[in-house]
């Protein structure tokens, strides 16, 4: 692998190809659930650089078929599912995007934005409020994802309800094939009916098929107001209740909807003295609701506070505070962001990103949360995430006193199949918005229709024959592949 890397340093320099030192800001993932190495990691400067070394791996690949060598391509390295790390053979490289960081094009009178995969989405979206235009894909990770890893892994967060997934917030793509050529698709074109879609091919597919190097993305103006509201609900099918008349009230004005169960709340009292949690322990559940405007704050918070009303009348509602200002909103979604980050001060857990129709959710958790109590007994679940999309985070957690360790390794693959026979039975999906990876990739043979499945290794076989593009993520081949 030598001479192939001697090339890559003539590509992108030689102080850009790092195989020497502390790599593992590269190496590990962001739950540390895996601890890969890596050949080498790349860092081009443009999308030129990138074919050029893409390509150079191509024709080494092809002439040593045996070598191993695999490109894993790379943004902020804060995905959830292992798909964005090397793995342990020392034969992948590391092509981390985190150089091409340019704003290209901002074309107003279309509301779209062109911006290189490194970009991170906090820079987006300050990018388009500058100009009063919203970005509205919004993730906890908001300060270190980049876009390119938005798009590979089709990232969804707080607003899909109003704005859909990132497949629906992109427009156009740049995209470096396995073979080092460059397919320019960076149209700002809302029609364009001329064959099969290759943009919605490569979004989502985690860097399977190609390399994102830049995406044109759509752009919305600005509310001109937004309010919050924290509600507390006597049940999940009363916030169920809640979202459809948020749904009527609003209409689309209704931006985010995310509900909270009280334990997943404690763990944020707990972990997280100093932030209010509102109604802690009276109440099962909590919900969030943003609701924007383009009219005045007044009529926002009018609005919300009629649904407030209307809500308690049908007993959906038990209580509610709204955000008399934008730093008592920061404040409340403050809260729900750092259920993820307590529950990891909490110990080590089994995460769950799921999806079931909306209508079914509860009687999905009711369901799921009595098999579990039979199985582990004092077992705790961290269930919040997006209701209004029908994705929740339906997060294990060991019981009191059980070395949380431990209990992963022992009892994970039991509350996966549990979790996901639930699931299956429900007809939802056992990964809605953080997508495949290794972690997932073995389960997916057994939840995925087989014909989906056979489509796509037939569409994996015939863009990438040499497995050179994140081999082992989304389908294996066959399998001898690592996982």
């Amino acid at each position: 692998m030598q001479a192939l890397l001697t090339e890559l340093r003539g590509i992108v320099g030689t102080g850009h190809v790092l195989t020497e030192g502390d790599l593992s800001a590269w190496e590990n993932d962001w739950r540390h659930r895996a601890n890969g190495r890596a050949l080498a990691v790349v860092r081009p400067a443009n999308t030129q650089e990138v074919a050029q070394v893409v390509g150079a791996c191509h024709q080494h690949l092809a002439r040593h078929p045996g070598c191993g060598l695999g490109i894993v391509a790379q943004g902020g390295n804060t995905g959830l599912v292992v798909g964005s790390t090397p793995d342990g053979n020392g034969t992948q490289l590391v092509l981390s995007l985190q150089r091409m960081t340019a704003v290209r094009e901002f074309d107003t009178a279309n509301l779209t934005l062109t911006v290189e995969a490194g970009c991170i989405l906090k820079t987006v979206q300050d990018t388009a409020a500058a100009q009063g235009m919203l970005f509205p894909l919004s993730l906890a990770a908001e300060g270190s994802c980049t876009i390119g890893g938005n798009l590979g892994t089709n990232a969804g967060g707080t607003q899909v309800v109003r704005f859909g997934n990132a497949r629906e917030l992109c427009l156009g793509l740049e995209v470096v094939t396995p073979q080092g050529d460059i397919w320019h698709g960076l149209s700002g074109l809302r029609k364009d009916n001329t064959g099969y879609d290759l943009r919605n091919l490569y979004i989502g597919s985690e860097g399977t098929l190609g390399v994102i190097t830049a995406a044109t993305l759509k752009l919305y103006p600005a509310p001109a107001a937004q309010r919050t509201v924290w509600a507390a609900v006597p049940s999940l099918q009363a916030a169920v209740d809640l979202l459809g008349l948020a749904h009527q009230r609003l209409g689309a004005g209704l931006t985010g909807f995310e509900a909270m169960g009280q334990f997943a709340l404690s763990l944020v009292a707990k972990h997280f003295g100093h932030l209010q949690v509102p109604f802690l322990q009276s109440y099962p559940f909590c919900v969030l609701i943003e609701h924007s405007s383009h009219e005045s704050h007044d009529h926002a918070r009018d609005q919300l506070a009629q649904l407030m009303v209307t809500a308690m009348a049908h007993g959906c509602v038990s209580d509610a505070v709204l955000a008399e200002n934008l730093t008592q909103a920061h404040t409340l979604w403050h809260v729900r962001e750092s259920i993820p980050l307590a529950q990891a001060r909490e110990g080590l857990n089994i995460k769950h990103d799921i999806s079931v129709v909306v209508s079914r959710i509860p009687a999905f958790v009711q369901e799921t949360d009595a098999l579990l109590a039979q199985a582990i007994p004092g077992v705790r679940l961290v269930n919040f995430g997006h209701l209004g999309d029908g994705n929740l985070h339906y997060n294990v957690q060991a019981p009191v006193g059980v070395d949380a360790a431990g209990f992963l390794l022992e009892r994970e693959p039991e509350v996966n199949r549990i979790v996901f026979d639930a699931v299956q039975r429900f007809g939802g999906s056992m990964s809605a918005e953080h997508g495949i990876g290794s972690l997932k990739v073995n389960h997916l043979a057994h939840y995925k229709c087989a014909v989906a499945l056979d489509t796509m290794r037939a569409i994996k076989r015939a863009l990438d024959p040499l497995n050179l593009m994140n081999p082992g993520r989304v389908v294996r081949l066959d399998t001898s592949e690592p996982t």
